[in-house]
């Protein structure tokens, strides 16, 4: 792609691995091997997954987060890492730790540490700011423990490049959405006809797409800063029962009931009601003038409306 053709001739030959190479990963995948002479590497959980990865210009390498032993041959292969895994999920004895990305960080660091390492965070790290506008400087207030667990992972990412002078990128990212990604629109919600908290009790909610985020992630293996963290959202600023309306009348779907959050206990899940307790608006201008992103759908609105041509209601 032309965003990355003219990148100077000594960084076109590399090597990038993918750590959790789902569905962006592999569009990140499309992304560097359109634009930039790559050799692309992933590692998976699932040898099962191997023939689809090659298929796509990918090297599979069979190892599990949750295995560090299986990590080992890791260690000096890859030049830029681009790392998208989640942390484990509840369960684990020290619930606010990211074993998965300590175990990464520590076998990337036995033998030639990659010159850069990116790692998909969550905008959940800044917890409940009631609507503020927020920019990366603010500390991190995490309040659930998938919050805590990336704030822990985000740690580790940073402390690898202060030791051994890496360039690591921590991106900040948001609720993601993409018509040809599983659950990446909102209408088997709407059809569905989940609730939304009502105006007074409303919260804002941010959004990006996942071409756009992937773009991200390959900007910030070349031009991230070093220790850096950056969020990845649109210029979007709308409530989240605003965004589903918004949704509701493209798709000519009905409208979401509106219901208070003090009845919402009753009719949500718990997942859906921790997402509704936190209220942000966020910069994005460290997306924009330091990886130089150019966004291809600068609002959910403009992203929705190229997503719900032929979407209508059967």
């Amino acid at each position: 792609m032309a965003f990355l053709g003219a990148l100077p001739a000594r960084f076109r030959r590399e090597r990038v691995l993918i750590v959790g190479c789902g569905d962006v990963g592999q569009r990140a995948a499309r992304v560097l091997g359109s634009g930039v002479r790559t050799r692309l590497l992933a590692l998976t959980s699932t040898p099962e997954n191997a023939n689809a990865l090659r298929a796509q210009g990918i090297t599979p390498l069979v190892g599990n987060l949750d295995r560090p032993a299986s990590l080992q041959r890791l260690a000096g292969l890859a030049t830029r890492v681009l790392h998208l895994a989640p942390p484990p999920s509840e369960g684990q004895a020290d619930w606010k730790r990211d074993a998965r990305t300590q175990a990464l960080v520590r076998v990337l660091a036995r033998r030639a540490p990659p010159r850069a390492l990116v790692y998909g965070s969550t905008t959940g790290v800044y917890g409940d700011c009631e609507g503020r506008w927020v920019d990366e400087c603010a500390p991190s207030r995490p309040q659930t423990p998938r919050a805590w667990r990336r704030v822990d992972a985000e740690a580790s990412v940073h402390g690898l490049g202060r030791a051994f002078a890496v360039r690591t990128t921590v991106l900040r990212i948001p609720g993601i959405y993409a018509p040809d990604r599983p659950g990446g629109t909102p209408q088997d919600r709407l059809r569905r006809g989940t609730p939304v908290l009502r105006a007074e009790d409303d919260v804002y909610t941010n959004h990006i797409h996942a071409d756009d985020l992937a773009r991200a992630c390959v900007l910030a293996l070349w031009r991230g800063q070093p220790q850096r963290n950056v969020n990845v959202v649109d210029d979007t600023q709308l409530k989240m029962g605003d965004y589903f309306d918004l949704a509701a009348d493209l798709y000519q779907l009905p409208r979401p009931p509106r219901v208070a959050r003090e009845s919402a206990g009753d009719q949500l899940p718990l997942m859906l009601l921790s997402f509704m307790s936190e209220s942000r608006r966020l910069h994005n201008w460290r997306m924009k003038k330091e990886l130089r992103l150019r966004l291809r759908y600068p609002t959910v609105e403009e992203g929705l409306r190229s997503m719900a041509v032929g979407s209508a209601r059967p």
